[in-house]
């Protein structure tokens, strides 16, 4: 059985700069980064309708990426499940919380932060997935014959890369 995975980095949210008000955590989306995921949601709803599962980072900018992706694909937003290990834990982290799918997922999606994203695409695939992932960018990978728990590096075959300027 294959097993199709989404990798998507988070949508454009604020820039703190130098301020310590706001913890990198808690930053949120701002308007133009709702519109990045909401298209990619509509992309994805296309492309790709029925992705099982949604895994997701705590912090604000990521959850809320995975909220408006899931809302476009009619995935209920209750059922995204937040994982600490996709908040910089490094490719081990996202490892951790790929192999602990469940087996009768067929489909997944990953939502997190760079670099960390970017690490972890090229950890799961010796294919050339077009350098590192840009705000708001997904990359689709199969996995032919294994289970969730099975997936280490570069088992993955690239399908696809969706950049938010393929969007427009």
């Amino acid at each position: 059985m294959k097993k199709d995975l989404f990798i998507v980095r988070h949508a454009t949210a604020e820039d703190i700069g130098n301020l310590t008000v706001v913890r990198d955590y808690d930053r949120e989306l701002i308007s133009r980064g709702v519109m990045e995921a909401a298209k990619v949601g509509k992309y994805l709803s296309e492309y790709f309708p029925g992705i099982d599962a949604i895994y997701s980072s705590g912090a604000a900018r990521a959850l809320s990426t995975a909220t408006y992706i899931a809302e476009q694909i009619r995935f209920d937003t209750e059922k995204i499940e937040v994982s600490d290990a996709l908040y910089g834990s490094g490719p081990r982290g996202y490892l951790e919380v790929l192999n602990r799918i469940p087996a009768g997922v067929n489909s997944a999606m990953l939502v997190g932060h760079n670099p960390d994203v970017t690490y972890f695409v090229d950890y799961l695939t010796r294919d050339d997935t077009g350098g590192s992932l840009k705000k708001a960018t997904v990359i689709h990978l199969q996995f032919e014959d294994f289970e969730w728990n099975e997936i280490s590096q570069k088992l993955g075959r690239f399908i696809k890369r969706i950049d938010k300027v393929d969007l427009n």
